[in-house]
This record gives C-alpha cells, sequence and structure tokens, in this order.
C-alpha cells in the first residue's frame, strides 16, 4: 500500500506542475515545482522570484527579464537602446531521453504547443512578448501550414544560435538547427544554418548537410563579410560508441588528412572501432582524408568553419578557420584594440566519461583560433591532446561510470559497472589511448583551462560602461551550463552552473587572463537541486542594446546524478538527461542606478563622453 501511495503521489505531484507548464503562468505567478509531461514523475523545485539568490558583485544588480520558457538557448537584439526587440531561441529536443520525444508528445497533446520542438519567441525591451505566436515553430499547427518541416525549424533539434548579421542594426536573422537531437539516431548530417524572417517566422535553408551527432552546428558570428559558426564532434572523444545511437550515428571528419594509430577501441560486444571510423570499422593505421564522409569540400567536425555571406551558393564557399577541439560552442571576436587583438576566442568543452574511449577529469579549455599563414586551419589538439596534456595521462583514466560502453551502456542508464566490467574497464580503457600515429601538424595550445565538465559554452565581450569592480575594461562573461552527472562533483563548492569573468591584461601589455566567478546561486548548485531562486543551466550570455548582459537559462536538466545525486532521474528508464519545460529563464544583469551615476559623474571629470 505505501508503494501504491508513492506512485499516487508522484503522479498527482506531476500533474499538479504539468497544468502550470502547459498554461504557461503569466508573469508574477510563482510555480514552485515543474514536471516533464512526458515522464511526470520526473518533477523539480521551480521558482525563479527575481534572482535573490543570485550572487554578484557590488554594483551590479540581477532580474528576471523572461520566465517560463522551455529551453531557451540564444538571444539576438534588433534596435537602440531607447527601443529594442529580443528574439528568444528555444531549442526543443535537444538532450537524450525518452521523456524528451517530441512526436511522443504530439501524439499525446495534438492540439498543445509542442515544448520539444524549436522555435523564436520575440518581446520587447520590457520583456513583454509581442509576437503573437512562436516563429518557425513546426509543429504548431496555428501558426503555420508547413507542419513537414519545409520553411520551419526541423521538429527533432536541437535549434542551437540566432544572430543578426549587422547586430543590433539586424539584417537577415540566422539560426542554427539539426533534426537529430543529440546522441539519438539516424538523420546524419542534418545540421543546418538558416535565415528566419523576424517578421513572418519563415525559415529558408542558408547551408544545408552539415555534420551532427553528440555536437551539432552551434554558436554564430561575423565578420569581413564570412559566417563564421562552431561545428562540434559527432563523437565524445573521436570513436562510434554505444553512446552514439547505438553506433548507427556518424562518425568524426577531420578537416585535414590524418593518419590513424593502431588502436581500436572495444565496444564491448564484439566490436571494435577505430577513430574517425563508422561503428565497428576497425582500420588500424588507415590514412583517412580531409573531409571523408562530409556531404561537401571544406566541411569537417571539432571545428571553427566559415562560409561568404553573400555567396550565390554559399555551401561551396566553405573552409576550416580553425580545428582540433571536441565542442567548441562560444565564438566571439576580441575588439581590434584588445589584447587578442581582433582574433576568435572560442570556448570548449571537453570529454565524458562515456562511450567507447571514456575519459575522465578532461578539463574545459579557452581558445584563440585563428588560420595559418597559408589560409589552412591552425590546430588545437583534439582527440589526443586534452588541454596542455596528452590523453595518456593517468588524470584522464576512466573509473567507470554508468556511460562507459564496457559497463554495459544501455537504455536504462541505471545499473552501475559489476566487478567484471569494471575490471575490463580498467584492463582496456586506461590509459586512454592516442587515435592519430601523429598530430596533422604543430598543435597550438590552449590560452586557459577551466575545471573539468563545467560545460563553458556562451560569452560575450563587455562593454565600457559595465565596466567596474571586478570588471576591466576588455573582459569577457561566459554562461558555464555545468556536469551532467557523468563523473563525480569538480571540486567542493562544485564549479559551474555559473557565469565566469575572463579579464585580460590591457592592449598594449603581455598577453594575460585572469578567471574568477561573477554570478552564482548562494549554494553553489543547480538552483531546482538546492530549492533555490537562481541559476539552473546557463547556455549563453549577450549584451544588449542597453548594455546589459542577458543570461539564457535553460531550466532544469535531471542527469546521471554522480556529481550530486538530488539530481538523478527518478524513473529508472527515463535517463539519461530529462528536461523539464517551463524552467527556462532569460536573467538580466546590469550596473545599478547608484553606481551608473557614479561611473557618470567619473568619466565627466575625466572628460569622457557618456555612451
Amino acid at each position: 500500500m505505501q508503494r501504491i501511495a508513492r506512485r499516487f503521489s508522484w503522479l498527482f505531484i506531476g500533474l499538479i506542475a504539468l497544468v502550470g507548464i502547459l498554461c504557461r503562468p503569466s508573469s508574477g505567478y510563482a510555480v514552485t515545482t515543474a514536471a516533464n509531461p512526458l515522464c511526470p514523475e520526473e518533477v523539480v523545485f521551480y521558482n525563479p522570484g527575481n534572482g535573490e539568490d543570485i550572487v554578484v558583485p557590488s554594483g551590479f544588480r540581477v532580474s528576471v527579464f523572461v520566465k517560463d520558457l522551455n529551453f531557451p538557448v540564444a538571444v539576438a537584439f534588433r534596435g537602440s537602446a531607447r527601443k529594442f526587440d529580443v528574439y528568444v531561441l528555444e531549442s526543443g529536443h535537444g538532450l537524450p531521453s525518452r521523456c524528451n520525444d517530441e512526436e511522443a508528445f504530439q501524439l499525446a497533446h495534438p492540439t498543445l504547443s509542442n515544448p520539444f520542438t524549436p522555435d523564436i519567441l520575440v518581446f520587447d525591451q520590457s520583456g513583454t512578448k509581442i509576437a503573437p505566436r512562436p516563429l518557425g515553430k513546426p509543429t504548431d499547427a496555428r501558426a503555420t501550414n508547413e507542419t513537414g518541416g519545409t520553411n520551419v525549424f526541423q521538429p527533432h533539434g536541437p535549434a542551437v544560435d540566432i544572430a543578426f548579421e549587422n547586430g543590433f542594426d539586424g539584417g537577415r536573422l540566422f539560426a542554427t538547427d539539426s533534426n537529430q537531437s543529440l546522441r539519438t539516431t539516424g538523420r546524419n548530417n542534418s545540421s543546418r544554418i538558416v535565415t528566419v524572417n523576424p517578421d513572418t517566422g519563415r525559415v529558408t535553408p542558408f547551408i544545408t548537410g552539415l555534420p551532427t551527432g553528440d555536437h551539432p552546428a552551434e554558436q554564430i558570428t561575423f565578420k569581413d563579410g564570412w559566417i563564421y559558426w562552431s561545428q562540434g564532434s559527432t563523437t565524445n572523444s573521436g570513436v562510434v560508441g554505444h553512446d552514439n545511437g547505438g553506433g548507427d550515428n556518424q562518425q568524426d571528419i577531420p578537416c585535414q588528412t590524418i593518419k590513424l594509430s593502431d588502436n581500436t577501441f572495444d565496444s564491448g560486444d564484439g566490436h571494435f572501432t577505430s577513430g574517425y571510423s563508422p561503428h565497428n570499422v576497425a582500420r588500424p593505421g588507415a590514412i583517412v582524408p580531409a573531409f571523408e564522409s562530409a556531404t561537401g569540400p571544406g566541411i569537417c567536425d571539432g571545428a571553427i568553419l566559415r562560409a561568404r555571406l553573400n555567396a550565390r551558393n554559399p555551401k561551396d564557399t566553405i573552409e576550416p578557420f580553425s580545428w582540433g577541439y571536441r565542442n567548441p560552442y562560444g565564438i566571439r571576436f576580441a575588439p581590434n584594440d584588445h589584447a587578442l587583438k581582433g582574433r576568435l576566442l572560442v570556448t570548449e568543452n571537453g570529454e565524458d566519461e562515456r562511450g567507447a574511449r571514456p575519459t575522465n577529469n578532461a578539463p574545459d579549455r579557452l581558445h584563440v583560433a585563428q588560420q595559418n599563414p597559408d589560409g589552412s586551419p591552425d590546430y588545437h589538439g583534439w582527440p589526443d591532446r586534452f588541454g596542455f596534456l596528452d590523453s595518456t595521462q593517468a588524470v584522464f583514466n576512466p573509473v567507470g561510470g554508468p556511460g562507459d560502453d564496457l559497463c554495459g551502456f544501455n537504455a536504462a542508464f541505471s545499473p552501475p559497472c559489476t566487478p567484471a566490467s569494471l575490471t575490463r574497464i580498467l584492463a582496456e580503457d586506461r590509459p586512454v589511448k592516442p587515435l592519430f600515429a601523429f598530430p596533422p601538424q604543430p598543435i597550438t595550445a590552449p590560452l586557459a583551462l577551466e575545471p573539468a565538465d563545467v560545460a563553458i559554452v556562451g560569452l560575450d565581450f563587455v562593454p565600457d560602461s559595465f565596466v567596474g569592480g571586478p570588471v576591466k575594461r576588455g573582459a569577457a562573461l561566459a554562461g558555464r551550463e555545468g556536469d551532467f552527472g557523468f563523473s563525480k562533483a569538480n571540486g567542493t563548492p562544485e564549479e559551474g552552473h555559473d557565469v565566469q569573468l575572463i579579464n585580460f591584461s590591457s592592449a598594449d601589455e603581455p598577453l594575460r587572463v585572469n578567471l574568477q566567478r561573477f554570478a552564482h546561486n548562494t549554494t553553489f548548485e543547480q538552483a531546482f537541486v538546492a530549492h533555490t531562486r537562481g541559476i539552473n543551466r546557463p547556455v549563453d550570455l549577450k549584451f544588449g542594446p542597453d548594455n546589459c548582459a542577458y543570461l539564457v537559462d535553460y531550466g532544469a536538466v535531471r542527469d546521471f546524478g554522480q556529481s550530486d545525486p538530488d539530481s538523478k532521474f527518478i524513473g529508472p528508464a527515463n535517463g539519461p538527461l530529462v528536461q523539464i519545460p517551463g524552467t527556462g529563464v532569460i536573467w538580466k544583469i546590469c550596473r545599478t542606478a547608484a553606481q551608473d551615476r557614479e561611473d557618470r559623474n567619473d568619466r565627466r571629470n575625466r572628460g569622457d563622453r557618456d555612451d
């Protein structure tokens, strides 16, 4: 009877939370729980308030710009400081779990707007919604007749970034999307770059046939007639394992000709796989030509790619700008008068302990990307260099996580490694063996290292009016999404689920970088875990025309629970990463009014002009 009562209690809580999600509560309505509608037992605390439990330095203030969103991942702005619009991209089905299936939701709730498909919402500068319907949504019959996927985002997702080609001045609105969701099966090479009519929402392909898998086409930026984007690796660490759609998803694509090592990697079921090869294809020592298996020349992954903005066929102009990354995500060009002298700053997410080549303790990285003088891409070391160290260093040895292929990787993601499987992991997967016989060119070292599993993502350089306190001129702010529970916590307190401040030396000094936390929750935990009015998963940060930072918080995600047992998914077959609709927030971080007045007086006393 007690078991039945507990099940009924979970179901009741989930249904109450689901009502709150589907009704999209208006501003000011306090929702204290939320749940996944397909798996209502997956309940989380949700009450962002006005960010009262977020700590920022003195002189800055936090507020909620918009809340109750479905997995927001990016913002773009059009207008001036006095009047501007805010475009918010909701990503749709981005993480692997049966609970996040957009088709199952559509079947169960055909008349409701589907939270697991991508769209764009438009708000004015006060946070009031001004577009009557979501833009580009593929499963909202009220918004479009193009429900089959033409002229809308791809339904399986995820969509990752949006950006206006002329910044605040507008122009074409670009976006990235895919049709596979992460680590699910099939639809290889489905990543795209598209344009979106900012008024009607019509989606038009710009470049198609880009790789996808673990990481699709991601963030966008522009410079000198080129569109640049981060193209993530299709695997966790260069080998197609069971974590890649059971082995059905595509291999990584090199940007230069490579020679494979003699190593192959065991998935535990008789399948042995070489790097940069389809699952269960062993080709030790093979020569792999640049762009092998790509849909066109110049296309590769684990790279920064670029194409001509105004070419008749942009796909024909694709070229790699920089490569040798696992998951390059945030990309932003520094100002010309900056210590980086206009070069491209890149955030990179390090390897997880999962799949056929599991890796523990791999750091995230900050890089400066650039082409070589001969026009070839520079090379940053992945998949055999994790930061400054080779993969074979003992610090990266796997310890036996639930996502390791040799641990018995399966759909439930729940059983721990058995003594026999753990023994096999310690014998076969340690050390983390190299994929290449030798690097394709000299390796460009990272600018700085981040702690393991912080998942540093979107970033932006601060305007001068944001400078003050710990924020120096030329600094950048970056969201750090936090780990997904594949490994133990990275420290006490755990880092991630926060905003990092990156200070640089001045332009006339030798390059130096200083990293420190800028915004975090009072308890150093995800808001839903700690029951605080704060941050869950910050995935992007951009400054608006008003010189405030807009922090995009994806919302609550239940995960493997290795780093925090309270974050683990509840249903034993629901893993590994359960999305909770309606828990996304756009936070706004500005200088305080008193600090603004003080700064203006200081500038006038120095004879400077106001911004």
